[in-house]
């Protein structure tokens, strides 16, 4: 007999879906190009918001969203090869796929911050490193995009394996939050998996963090310190210290 149980809450499911519509929209964007090259990077920035926003929600977040939840420690991984595993949330593998993708989004996310194009565009921290390290970082952003590609490939593969071979549906569970599993093992896990909802406050103190990240990339930092006014600055010190010729010289 099988009973369901609330697995997803509100915030994590939204953040999938929106970090799925937005990478989606992201590859679109930079293949188009042309005057969308610069929704790619707006949506760049945004895709770093819902990053910040999981990573800080993987230690406050609801229980089956924590990382200590489903961390795929070595013992975890050994006793599902061994078929000994159990749990309600991502087992060992679909961790070790979670993780995976994040790391992939991070770094796609991190070089895509100081990147050019040579021609229009250039990232929101391209101005804090020199030319040479930021063509470094632009080629490190177009080969970790196919990587990123190939982790989605795998994350939609496993999807339909669960689906048509385990008779698991995945999504479904990420819609509603709810999922169905045997009652036997929800009694069994109900100890280790005591429910912990997500809360208001800890929400609002995520979006809060996430949005100050977004805020600074994306202009917040030049604003407070300003790269035309160190260089100027730098300039008039470099004036200022220089020796003076004497006026009848």
């Amino acid at each position: 007999m099988k009973v369901t149980i609330h697995i997803w809450d509100l915030p994590h499911r939204l953040f999938h879906w929106l970090l799925a519509v937005s990478v989606v929209a992201a590859y679109i964007t930079a293949s188009i190009g042309g005057e969308l090259i610069d929704w790619h990077g707006r949506l760049g920035i945004f895709i770093l918001g819902l990053l910040v926003f999981r990573i800080i929600w993987g230690f406050i977040g609801s229980t089956h969203s924590r990382f200590s939840t489903f961390f795929p420690t070595l013992s975890r991984v050994t006793a599902y090869l061994k078929g000994q595993w159990q749990g309600i949330g991502h087992n060992p593998l679909g961790a070790i796929s979670v993780i995976a993708l994040l790391t992939a989004v991070a770094i796609q996310v991190g070089t895509g911050l100081f990147a050019n194009d040579d021609i229009a565009f250039e990232g929101p921290l391209f101005n804090y490193i020199d030319k040479d390290f930021s063509d470094k970082l632009t080629g490190l952003h177009s080969t970790t995009f196919y990587v990123l590609l190939g982790f989605v490939v795998l994350h939609i593969i496993a999807i339909i394996f669960y689906r048509f071979v385990k008779k698991t549906n995945l999504v479904k569970p990420m819609l509603t939050g709810k999922k169905e599993v045997p009652r036997a093992l929800a009694e069994t896990l109900a100890p280790e998996y005591t429910t912990i909802g997500y809360g208001a406050v800890r929400f609002i103190l995520s979006l809060i963090i996430s949005s100050t990240v977004v805020w600074g990339v994306s202009g917040g930092i030049t604003q407070l310190y300003p790269i035309q006014n160190q260089q100027q600055a730098a300039n008039e010190s470099t004036t200022t210290a220089a020796p003076q010729a004497p006026s009848s010289f």
